[in-house]
């Protein structure tokens, strides 16, 4: 004796399990203001039209962002939750019976594209910030955070590479490292692009790289980034940071802001001949030691520029000796002996040839950079950067694993670097964007279904951007 078996399936509504993701959801929000489409046109060149069909490129690059937006520990690991999660499942368009793609096909695409697609979706994201009005582009931030190999320790081995007997020879297009920071003899055999640098926190040399951020004063929009080796100095990168995000952002920047590490006579140089502000914190007022303690300061000295030359505050002359070309400035001593009769000398210099001075070619470009790195403007700007930048370097560390590299080499390190700042640019774009747009750039992208709140008024006294900062 049979029995009839009811076919419920058949009669009962549709169940739309997506349609319990609510609308002000994080990622549903995202897929309003991200446009990927330009990623199929970007790499169309690195796909064939015989063999297997590809996963869609652009369900691959939201699931690299997922990865930094969550901070999934691997790409094992997201491909392993994505089934279980009904929002990975809407945002990157698959459906509940639908097989997920193995891991490999993630680092497979990065490699085959190339870095060149990720930083030009980091432009975009920037020009998103732009057309929303986030960006005044007129005054930059600019510092730099060291990033941990992924590399052990262990993996570090003693390279002698001779130059000359007994002398070492320095790594090709890098400056000299910082004294007792990095240890150019020294490398890793897991990540060979990647310095030998001591972390502040740790006191380890570890095998390093270094990233590189120029941030906009308005609300904290990333508009450059740059990857290099651990040894690197930032002070280098000031620069091309600049210029790459005035190419970014169609504007050029009027005030730089930047702790002592790029307070160099060069970069203040360059940008008082560029009419940029520097808001650098000058390196020489920072580096008080025992050598120069009770020591007279340069500005003791007059210098006379009809004759050129300098007098002391015993009354002594200092004529110019030699140009360093080098360096860029021309040196004055006094004549020999002349120092070591003085009355004046315990005061005035310790070394055994006498006082010294330099001066630059340049140097009224110098003294009014110098000047406004001293001005209360700039006082108050550095204040501003310790909440600003390092905020931003903070909640990509916490938040999107910024300070472990996922990946070996320097290009892909680089990769990383540019999802984490267009994860963070996107997220800002979310928490202050407006409408309407004030540019029609990437207008149908940027329509929310409910406003974000205004801004908090800042009740700082000293705060230059009291109606506008959080």
């Amino acid at each position: 004796m049979g029995r009839q078996q009811s076919q419920d399936e058949l009669w009962a509504p549709a169940l739309d399990l997506f349609s319990r993701i609510p609308d002000d959801h994080l990622l549903r929000r995202l897929e309003r203001v991200l446009d990927l489409g330009f990623v199929r046109v970007e790499v169309a060149e690195c796909y064939g039209r015989n063999g297997h069909t590809s996963v869609d490129p652009v369900v691959l690059m939201k699931m690299m962002l997922l990865l930094f937006l969550d901070d999934v520990p691997s790409e094992r690991e997201l491909m392993r939750i994505i089934p279980l999660r009904l929002d990975y499942l809407w945002f990157l368009g698959f459906g509940l019976s639908d097989e997920i793609p193995d891991h490999s096909v993630l680092s497979k695409a990065r490699r085959r594209w190339g870095a060149e697609v990720f930083e030009q979706l980091f432009a975009r994201s920037v020009e998103q910030c732009v057309a929303a009005g986030l960006v005044d582009g007129r005054k930059l931030h600019v510092d730099a955070s060291l990033i941990a190999a992924d590399a052990s320790r262990n993996s570090v081995v003693r390279q002698v590479v001779l130059r000359e007997v007994g002398k070492l020879e320095e790594p090709a297009g890098e400056p000299p490292p910082p004294s007792g920071k990095v240890n150019a003899s020294y490398r890793s055999t897991t990540d060979p692009e990647a310095s030998v640098v001591r972390h502040s926190t740790s006191g380890k040399s570890t095998p390093s790289f270094k990233s590189h951020r120029a941030i906009d004063d308005a609300a904290g929009v990333i508009t450059a980034v740059a990857t290099t080796a651990g040894a690197i100095d930032e002070a280098t990168q000031l620069l091309p940071l600049l210029e790459q995000s005035q190419d970014h952002t169609g504007r050029a920047a009027h005030v730089a802001v930047a702790d002592s590490r790029y307070g160099h006579s060069a970069n203040f140089i360059a940008l008082a001949r560029r009419g940029i502000r520097a808001h650098l914190a000058d390196l020489r007022s920072q580096q008080n030691n025992h050598r120069t303690a009770d020591i007279y300061p340069a500005e003791r000295f007059l210098y006379a520029a009809e004759q050129d030359l300098f007098v002391c505050p015993a009354g002594e002359i200092l004529r110019r000796h030699h140009y360093h070309a080098g360096r860029g400035y021309y040196e004055y001593r006094a004549a020999r002996g002349v120092c070591a009769a003085c009355t004046l000398r315990a005061h005035c210099t310790r070394a055994k040839e006498g006082r010294t001075l330099k001066r630059y070619a340049d140097q009224q470009l110098l003294d009014l950079a110098r000047a406004q790195s001293h001005s209360a403007a700039g006082r108050r700007d550095r204040r501003r950067r310790q909440w600003l930048l390092e905020g931003s370097f903070g909640r990509a560390a916490t938040a999107h694993g910024f300070k472990r590299a996922r990946w070996r080499g320097l290009k892909r390190q680089g990769i990383q670097d540019h999802l984490i700042a267009v994860v963070q640019n996107l997220l800002i774009l979310l928490r202050h964007g407006q409408l309407p747009p004030r540019s029609v750039l990437a207008a149908d992208h940027l329509k929310l279904d409910r406003f974000v709140p205004p801004l908090r008024v800042c009740r700082r006294a000293w705060c230059p951007r009291r109606q506008s900062c959080t």
